[in-house]
């Protein structure tokens, strides 16, 4: 078994799950890493071959090394139910325990920005798999080992348009209805992991990211749409705050709760100096 924490992040190939599982091992976590990407390069964008999305696991796992810090990847899919479970138990075969689960990765495939007309059964229902039921299947496969020892922490990671309404449609800096449905589900769960299984000593929360233009949003000209309307965070920022709250007893006031990632982050001073 580790003598380190362990902390599983999914998603972790680029933009805010790199950022989170390289913020952690540099506060003293070995990680447990997933994505579908396992090599920088492998990764072509939805619609068009032609760009290539960087990242991949390959290089978020040497950041970690540099970190003193040990590093898994793991395939993983979020509409490959299979591959969600195999993620925990090849985290808890490699490691032998798990403090901290990270559940980042998102469904980005089709129907996650277009408007109602366009919003099949079918690609309905991939969304809600990919954003809600995976995260679902993994925690819930996860809490007997967070509950082990001093218990554990379940950060999901959520958004915005799960309670806001975008002032302009898709492609003005808009979002599809389908997607925020999906978010606005899974910003019930961390609530209610709080209030089922907080005795037991887990702690849950949500943390809200804000606009941070990630490696796929820049590869797919989505960026731009959203800066006139939100501030933009850095990926860095982000990792800064989940490291903060998984090892901070601070943290314990969000419990259950929402965490602005990008003003807790100016309001505490992480990233000063």
């Amino acid at each position: 078994m580790s003598e380190r924490p362990v902390a599983l992040v999914t998603g972790a190939s680029r933009g805010l799950g790199k950022a989170i599982a390289i913020a952690l091992a540099g506060v003293g976590y070995d990680l447990a890493i997933t994505a579908r990407t396992l090599t920088d390069g492998d990764r072509r964008l939805e619609g068009d071959d032609s760009i290539v999305v960087p990242g991949g696991l390959d290089t978020t796992a040497a950041a970690i090394v540099e970190q003193g810090g040990v590093a898994v990847p793991i395939y993983m899919d979020v509409l490959d139910r299979s591959s969600v479970t195999n993620a925990f138990d090849e985290t808890l075969q490699v490691f032998g325990r798990l403090d901290v689960l990270v559940n980042n990765a998102i469904y980005q495939g089709p129907g996650a920005m277009v408007e109602f007309p366009d919003l099949d059964d079918e690609k309905l229902a991939n969304l809600f798999e990919g954003n809600l039921f995976a995260q679902l299947g993994l925690t819930r496969a996860a809490i007997p080992s967070l509950l082990e020892g001093e218990g554990g922490t379940v950060i999901n990671m959520i958004s915005a348009t799960a309670y806001t309404t975008p002032k302009n449609r898709i492609g003005s800096g808009g979002w599809g209805m389908g997607y925020a449905m999906t978010k606005a589900a899974f910003a019930r769960v961390a609530p209610m992991l709080e209030v089922e299984f907080g005795d037991g000593g887990l702690r849950a929360f949500s943390i809200d990211p804000g606009h941070v233009p990630t490696e796929r949003q820049v590869a797919a000209g989505r960026a731009k749409q959203y800066e006139g309307n939100f501030t933009a965070g850095t990926p860095k920022a982000i990792g800064a705050a989940v490291a903060w709250v998984c090892t901070d007893p601070g943290a314990d006031r969000f419990r259950g709760g929402i965490v602005y990632a990008q003003e807790l982050v100016k309001d505490l001073g992480l990233l000063d100096g």
